[in-house]
């Protein structure tokens, strides 16, 4: 059996539509987006307004001229510190997050940027008032996952938003792990700027993402180049979202980021998460019965995604990963996930976690078999 427990990294498979929508654009359109002005440039131009319009109507963002198209969330988080921060700002982040903040926050920090962390829980729980008491009169961003991707913890982010703009500040969400698998509303949330990854829950290809900004919101740029438009001035057009995409544009990937994100669209974003934490509340069930097994993150559902990440004593995650994979044909990851500051959090830091993460295409037969080998590998 060959089971694919590995959507927190990226998706797969595939709505067929997706791999259609890719192949189509590759042999009968291949053009570049507003590089042209011929009929096929025309309808690669199409498909990227549509997929904006389609991402705008995902995260009922304000305005879908603000959705900016990047490689991946990584790329958006840093064109969002990087556009807006400058030295003697301060920002505010959680002590679970993503390297794809982390790393850039560090960065910033030695350029001038100070820094808070808001600490939360071993099962990745944050308390909003922490994030108030953190609060500086120079705090100009909280900067934030939407949920990890070691803990499943969800982060209580309409709260959060309210407590910064209240002080004046903004909010930054990567929403790597939740765009298309939860429930996600700019306007209702206050979330000023929206980082987000194609290729995991919207079922993107790889080299797929954005970044959402919502009008008023003003960004410096940090790359450069042709727009497509406007060639004339030295300097980068102030609209959105030209400002912010420099270059040449992955164009077939853009189109097969609308054929997911219809795909989610169609299927409801609440039915594609019921299903998700069906399967996650069955595999901690069944994993919980694992003696000397640990489930890590919050033991309410509600407060989780579909990752679930374990440790089971006397053994090191890698190495039931490699068995896992080579034995029973099972894929998961291991190791620190590129989220050591989590992995601290939660205790796990010399070893890290072995996780599995279902998507909307796995069964039910596939959780059990997965518990069983791992039952069969200890």
């Amino acid at each position: 059996m060959d089971v694919y427990l590995d959507n927190a990294a990226t998706s797969w498979p595939k709505p067929e539509q997706v791999y259609q929508a890719v192949d189509h654009f590759m042999r009968e359109i291949g053009a570049t987006p507003g590089r042209g002005g011929h009929r096929r440039e025309e309808e690669a131009q199409r498909l990227a307004d549509e997929t904006r319009a389609a991402l705008a109507q995902l995260f009922n963002a304000p305005d879908a001229q603000g959705v900016a198209f990047t490689l991946n969330a990584t790329q958006a988080i840093n064109m969002a510190l990087k556009g807006l921060l400058r030295p003697g700002d301060h920002v505010l982040t959680s002590s679970i997050e993503h390297n794809a903040t982390w790393r850039p926050l560090k960065a910033l920090e030695k350029r001038g940027v100070e820094l808070g962390i808001v600490p939360c829980a071993p099962d990745g729980t944050l308390d909003p008032a922490d994030v108030e008491a953190a609060l500086r009169p120079n705090t100009r961003l909280l900067a934030m996952l939407h949920a990890s991707n070691v803990l499943g913890t969800i982060l209580p982010i309409a709260e959060v938003s309210e407590i910064a703009h209240r002080h004046g500040a903004l909010l930054l969400l990567d929403a790597a792990q939740t765009a298309g698998a939860y429930p996600i509303d700019m306007q209702t949330m206050g979330i000023d700027l929206l980082a987000f990854a194609g290729h995991k829950g919207i079922y993107g290809p790889h080299g797929t993402g954005g970044l959402v900004a919502r009008p008023g919101v003003e960004l410096e740029t940090w790359i450069e180049g042709g727009s497509g438009f406007l060639s004339r001035p030295d300097i980068m057009p102030e609209e959105l979202p030209a400002r912010l995409e420099a270059g040449t544009q992955n164009a077939a990937g853009i189109a097969g980021l609308l054929a997911g994100a219809r795909f989610v669209l169609e299927r409801g974003v609440e039915c594609i998460r019921a299903h998700e934490m069906a399967l996650a509340a069955r595999l901690i069930e069944q994993l919980q019965a694992v003696p000397g097994l640990s489930v890590l993150g919050p033991a309410e559902l509600e407060r989780r995604t579909a990752v679930v990440a374990i440790t089971v004593q006397g053994y090191v995650p890698d190495q039931l990963a490699a068995v896992l994979d080579k034995v029973f044909g099972v894929a998961t990851r291991a190791g620190l996930h590129c989220a050591p500051q989590a992995h601290r959090a939660a205790g796990t830091l010399e070893y890290g976690a072995l996780r599995f993460s279902p998507g909307y295409f796995t069964t039910v037969q596939e959780i059990d078999y997965a518990v069983q080998s791992l039952q069969n590998a200890l």
